[in-house]
């Protein structure tokens, strides 16, 4: 259904090789229970024939929008796609999942109403490979910064997100979505969580999830880097827990009187100190967060 309406809402799509599975995801969007939606699709980069398919959607239907750029990776397309995005709201979206028709104006109805709430996510379900309900945990501030809890798709405010700096794209091993909530929310920013089902994750042997998989430790160090001054503080706590175990306890305190690390909060930490950094945050979540 077209609609000469600006859209309220804008869809942003990271697609790269993904001919496979970019029709049901497109085709999902026409079941949203609002009309007032674009959808912008940025190929990154592709070599199947994704650009194939985004151009015969977008010649049959105005609201879908292609960008057809050289592969960057998903944190610069998703920034490439809500720069040319014109809506009030951004729904990030994987070219490979799908959204319950509801989602869109759910979303929007409890932003509009709630000024303080700066993302509105929901209850999210496998499909393909794997089935059932993903489990997440409950979101809160403190315990964000060691288990993520919002998946990439949750809305947010096209203001908010000019705030910020974006997607980082020094996220190059994955992660970006959760070094973006980290950017987005503050101390006390309301998260709101739909209580139905309002994404389908396609969980299959091919996912970008299962690719970077061997990579989560460079993802888990780099988002450290981009976030040291929250993290900091539970350096010292641990530092100063009686059960750290005396290795530890030096490797803390090297790091955060050394004048690498002075320096580095002001620039970037050296490659050098990245597994320092995994092996402390490791401690953390095992001892001062449990």
């Amino acid at each position: 259904m077209k609609t000469n309406k600006p859209p309220r809402i804008s869809i942003v799509i990271p697609c790269y090789n993904g001919a496979k599975y970019i029709r049901e995801t497109l085709d999902c969007l026409q079941n949203q229970t609002v009309d007032d939606w674009e959808c912008i699709i940025v190929n990154d980069g592709s070599t199947d024939n994704s650009l194939e398919i985004l151009r015969e959607y977008a010649e049959k239907d105005s609201r879908y929008k292609y960008i057809d750029k050289e592969n960057e990776g998903p944190s610069i397309a998703r920034n490439t796609a809500i720069a040319a995005s014109s809506g009030k709201y951004i729904l990030p979206l994987d070219a490979d999942d799908l959204i319950a028709p509801y989602y869109a104006e759910k979303a929007m109805s409890y932003l509009e109403k709630h000024a303080n709430c700066k993302v509105v996510y929901g209850q999210a379900e496998f499909f393909y490979g794997k089935t059932g309900i993903w489990d997440l945990p409950e979101y809160n501030y403190e315990s964000e910064l060691w288990e993520n809890a919002i998946f990439c798709t949750a809305v947010y405010r096209r203001t908010d997100y000019d705030k910020t700096i974006g997607y980082n794209p020094n996220m190059k091993y994955g992660n970006e979505d959760y070094d973006f909530w980290l950017t987005l929310l503050g101390k006390d920013d309301e998260v709101y969580k739909i209580p139905e089902t309002v994404l389908y994750y396609r969980k299959h042997g091919y996912s970008r999830a299962s690719f970077l998989s061997g990579n989560q430790e460079k993802a888990l160090n780099q988002m450290i880097m981009n976030h040291l001054d929250r993290y900091e503080p539970f350096l010292w706590q641990a530092f100063k827990m009686k059960d750290t175990e005396e290795y530890y306890r030096k490797e803390i305190d090297d790091l955060l009187n050394s004048r690498t690390y002075k320096i580095g909060k002001m620039f970037t930490l050296p490659l050098n100190w990245f597994n320092k950094i995994s092996k402390i945050i490791l401690l953390l979540s095992n001892k001062v967060w449990s």
